[in-house]
């Protein structure tokens, strides 16, 4: 089978988060299984700052068993990438199907229209595009009329689309609510177990003496830092904190200069480590080396990052918010809270640094819950029998 996944991000950007690694472990693993895949992106690329673009990348690239084309950017506005050439690179490969990650994007629009041209399946995932933002309301006039015409075409490529892949109950509720006659699969999102292995000393490289917890995301305001920040405020000088360090590591997404402000101005210098453009290694060790995650977030759909956290076996700290409870159980592999409520991620916090049988029943579950559901070996076995399906009813028409 000749796949193309489309997405507005892949390697080197792994900093842009969930949609590059879904991409990539799907590609991995179709290659593997002997079907011939393409993604087809941007040339965004982080090793200069956040949003950058890099000509420099090559336009197609053999990796294993899968390819990346990726084009030029010629235009951008927050995550919105214009790459106007993508679409003559996918007609000239005639692919069987075509599924687009990020629904948000000016790739899923490449997707659609060249789906129509060619007259083959369209498989269409989000990744949290569709998620209301909290903080839509305060967002610029150009901000506002971007999404207006974003919806506008997310409305047509539902529509036009052969099939919805999902990753939980939470997104299938939400493409209904658009279109009721969607036709939808749920296809459970899965990480690398293969590559979640520790190959750096991460204490000894950033020179920590101590006990850390763990953040990983993008320096966002909606993903919780500030919640974060002021949760270790009001913990700060208890004794349970005295030999433990909060480790924030991510790439800068507007918010950066603000997190530095809070952390300055409630005097954190000494309790909280900022780590900015990690390289993915030392990620992955850190996950390893901490006493658990926190991921405060206001809104996620299906976050990869506590599936991370998990294949250590180390628990996880969210929030009761948008698709998250479908992904951190509560009491089961981690804790959850209310977003934005600093007093009771506190609490959590000391729950689960005082109580290490807690950590390690949470964390075992965790373990065997992304290992029996939430592998990318799983996620792409179901997604080629969904593709398989929707070639076959393509067919008979």
């Amino acid at each position: 089978m000749k796949i193309a996944l489309v997405c507005p991000a892949s390697l080197p950007a792994t900093q842009f988060g969930g949609i590059v690694f879904l991409a990539v472990d799907l590609a991995r693993e179709f290659g593997e299984l002997g079907h011939d895949v393409t993604i087809y992106t941007t040339d965004l690329d982080f090793s200069n700052g956040s949003n950058k673009f890099n000509k420099k990348l090559p336009r197609l690239e053999k990796i294993g068993k899968y390819r990346i084309n990726r084009s030029h950017v010629w235009f951008s506005f927050k995550l919105f990438f214009v790459n106007s050439s993508m679409s003559k690179q996918i007609e000239k490969d005639k692919p069987d199907v075509i599924h687009t990650i990020g629904l948000r994007s000016y790739q899923s629009i490449v997707a659609w229209r060249t789906s129509k041209k060619l007259k083959i399946p369209l498989i269409i995932s989000d990744q949290g595009g569709l998620t209301t933002h909290p903080f839509f309301n305060e967002s610029g006039l150009l901000l506002k009329i971007l999404y207006r015409v974003q919806n506008f075409f997310i409305k047509k490529i539902i529509k036009h689309a052969t099939t919805i892949s999902v990753a939980n109950e939470y997104e299938k509720e939400i493409f209904l609510n658009l279109d009721k006659k969607s036709k939808i699969q749920i296809i459970r999102n899965g990480v690398n177990l293969e590559t979640l292995v520790s190959k750096v000393n991460f204490k000894e490289k950033y020179k920590i003496d101590s006990k850390f917890i763990l953040f990983v995301g993008r320096f966002s305001k909606s993903k919780g830092i500030e919640n974060l920040i002021n949760a270790l405020n009001i913990i700060k000088n208890e004794k349970i904190l005295s030999d433990v360090r909060l480790v924030i590591m991510g790439v800068d997404f507007g918010f950066e200069q603000k997190m530095e402000e809070l952390v300055e101005e409630f005097g954190l210098s000494e309790k909280i480590m900022i780590i900015k453009n990690p390289p993915r290694e030392d990620v992955i060790s850190a996950y390893g080396e901490s006493e658990f995650l926190i991921l405060p977030s206001q809104w996620e759909l299906s976050p990869l990052v506590p599936l991370e956290s998990f294949a250590f076996k180390k628990p996880v700290i969210s929030t009761r918010s948008h698709g998250i409870p479908f992904t951190v159980k509560d009491d089961k592999t981690g804790i959850l809270v209310e977003p934005e409520n600093s007093e009771e991620l506190s609490k959590a916090i000391t729950k689960l640094l005082q109580d290490n049988n807690l950590r390690e029943r949470l964390g075992m579950s965790g373990y065997e819950f992304v290992h029996e559901e939430c592998n990318c070996i799983s996620m792409a076995k179901n997604s080629l029998k969904l593709y398989e399906k929707v070639l076959e009813n393509h067919d008979n028409k």
